[in-house]
């Protein structure tokens, strides 16, 4: 669907937006404004990464936008993000998208209808905020969730149910977290020498904010993941040592009831009176040495 948000007669510029096009539509726009093969094949690829290209009278950009559609388990950039892209000159901007994003209708609402955008210039530097926008959400989400993982490692017995989660989470961040990087260069070049303001300054501001967040979710995630195993670890180690201490008390004993139970016709000790009984004591005086022996070594 193509929907003119903005006209040059009332704006200043055309803002042209189509939603889930068909071919049709882009063919149709790709001739009014001359747009190059090139970013049209870029254009219609929905797992396209972030990038700034300049071509010979226009600038493309690809910018992923979080989808908040997605779900727990979702860990690729597809599955977490959907495209944007967008064609721009000083006369006219295009976007393409296949999803519906509220971040359209905020532009057009806070932007267009009021007249604070007076250039494609400030139209676009509206649409990469509301785009890094999105990522906040999601950010204060998994922010959560690190919490509530870290309570259940550090206060209760982890499971391997939670590092299936943990990994999932992590997954997220770090997907997100290279889109991040990966947008470097967009807001980079909307901040340049020659374009810088207040605003392209505050834009860039908010994209080294939520890099730094998402940098540092990554961060404290692969810290937690580091604690679970030392943990788990520990917890082997504490298994192994209880099974290791059980194995000496009994390998004594083990010893004494196999040479007695042995077959042999002359053992003078099968015939004594006092033979079960000071077999007993011998076998509960070596236990007691060895539970004494293990106290004074502070391994009990």
């Amino acid at each position: 669907m193509i929907q003119l948000l903005a006209s040059k007669s009332t704006n200043g510029f055309d803002w042209v937006d189509l939603s889930a096009p068909s071919d049709a539509d882009i063919r149709q726009v790709a001739d009014q404004y001359a747009l190059h093969e090139a970013s049209i094949k870029d254009c219609m690829q929905p797992d396209h990464l972030p990038k700034y290209e300049l071509f010979d009278h226009y600038t493309f950009i690809i910018f992923r936008v979080f989808s908040p559609d997605q779900g727990d388990e979702a860990d690729t950039i597809q599955e977490l993000t959907n495209k944007i892209a967008i064609f721009f000159t000083g006369d006219y901007l295009v976007t393409v998208h296949r999803a519906e994003y509220n971040l359209i209708d905020t532009v057009k609402t806070n932007r267009i209808n009021t007249g604070k955008c007076t250039t494609t210039q400030h139209l676009l530097q509206a649409l990469i905020r509301e785009s890094i926008l999105t990522f906040e959400r999601p950010a204060w989400q998994l922010s959560e969730s690190l919490d509530y993982y870290e309570e259940q490692v550090f206060l209760k017995q982890p499971e391997s149910l939670i590092l299936r989660n943990l990994y999932y989470v992590k997954r997220q961040i770090d997907v997100i977290r290279r889109l991040m990087l990966l947008s470097y260069e967009i807001v980079d070049s909307i901040d340049s020498v020659e374009q810088s303001n207040a605003y392209t300054r505050d834009l860039r501001d908010l994209y080294i904010r939520t890099q730094t967040i998402f940098d540092n979710l990554s961060e404290n995630t692969g810290q937690l993941l580091s604690v679970y195993f030392s943990i788990s670890s520990k917890r082997t180690n504490e298994i192994m040592r209880v099974l290791t201490i059980f194995s000496v008390f009994f390998m004594p004993l083990t010893f004494i009831v196999g040479v007695y139970g042995m077959n042999f016709k002359f053992m003078p000790e099968l015939g004594w009176h006092y033979g079960y009984p000071v077999t007993i004591a011998l076998m509960v005086g070596i236990s007691a040495g060895i539970y004494f022996w293990f106290k004074r070594k502070g391994w009990l």
